[in-house]
């Protein structure tokens, strides 16, 4: 038995032809629409980003008007019961191409129908119990809210405790604190006394009421007054020693280009002002110069002794 023709689907029609946009893509967007209720189906066709939705959006608006003029049926109660997309005459335009050939152009339209109708009682029902069930919440929030801006102010309006007030609980708070305090020291005492009974004998004082001299530890030695001296030697020859140590890491670490700078500036710096004090010798070159000293000093000794035997 063959289906219901598509110009015999019950409902209010509304009908868009010759648009300038092929059938496929205008498919896209009614498969979205199709089934649902009329709020529903503007919302998806809003948040749609193709320009085939704001096409179907119009249909769909003026369908939804049809049944309401023309059926006077609620737009509340109205869902797209149907809604296809015709091809329409393709206009044939041509290009020119290489070798003098020429490529056809087809420029398609399509014929655009939407169809709406009254949803069924159950789906109706269903609906209206979601609308009741909404309408309600929103009373009830809109109830809590209101309730909650009249007891503000009279919260606002409740007096505090005054200052008095407030100074009398601090004085009973503290008179709290100290009666405990008093009934531990009187525990305390009591104690006290009582161990001092058991025991039968106190802490001997004596009755001059002097403080007994003790007499200095005779293994403690008395400190001499040459003891510092030597500690401050000990500590002069750590530091130097130190300080020589010092100077052959800084040599070793030391480049040999760095230290031949350091030598010419110096003696630019003594040439410029004759009276400034070079800075110290590195320990190396120091004991370098002092062999040298030495070996000259040998070689004169030597020089002298033959000439006096000569």
């Amino acid at each position: 038995m063959p289906g219901v023709k598509t110009n015999e689907r019950p409902g209010t029609r509304a009908v868009l032809r010759h648009y300038r946009m092929s059938a496929t893509k205008a498919r896209q967007v009614l498969d979205l629409v199709r089934g649902h209720d009329v709020d529903r189906a503007h919302e998806i066709l809003r948040a749609t980003p193709r320009e085939a939705a704001r096409v179907v959006s119009k249909v769909l608006e003026s369908a939804v008007s049809n049944a309401r003029t023309n059926d006077q049926l609620e737009p509340e109660e109205l869902y797209v019961s149907a809604c296809y997309a015709d091809e329409g005459p393709t206009l044939k335009r041509w290009r020119p191409r290489a070798r003098g050939r020429a490529t056809r152009i087809r420029k398609r339209t399509c014929h655009i129908t939407v169809i709406v109708s009254r949803m069924p009682e159950e789906r109706l029902a269903r609906l209206r119990a979601r609308q009741a069930a909404t309408s309600t919440s929103l009373r009830a929030r809109r109830v809590a809210a209101s309730r909650r801006e009249q007891a503000a102010p009279d919260e606002e309006a409740t007096p505090g405790p005054t200052a008095d007030e407030l100074d009398e609980l601090d004085e009973l708070e503290a008179e709290d604190l100290e009666e405990p305090e008093a009934e531990d020291l009187e525990e305390q005492q009591a104690e006290g006394a009582g161990e001092t009974d058991a025991d039968g004998e106190g802490d001997e004082v004596s009755q001059s009421g002097e403080a007994e001299e003790l007499e200095p530890d005779e293994a403690t030695p008395e400190p001499s007054a040459e003891a510092p001296q030597f500690e401050v030697a000990a500590e002069a020859v750590a530091e130097e020693a130190d300080g020589e140590e010092a100077e052959d890491l800084l040599e070793e670490e030391e480049p040999a280009a760095a230290r031949r700078r350091r030598g010419r500036a110096a003696k630019t710096a003594e040439e410029e002002q004759p009276g400034i004090l070079r800075p110290k010798a590195p320990r190396r070159l120091r004991r370098e110069a002092k062999a040298q000293d030495q070996t000259s000093e040998e070689g004169a000794d030597e020089g002298g002794a033959e000439g006096s035997d000569e």
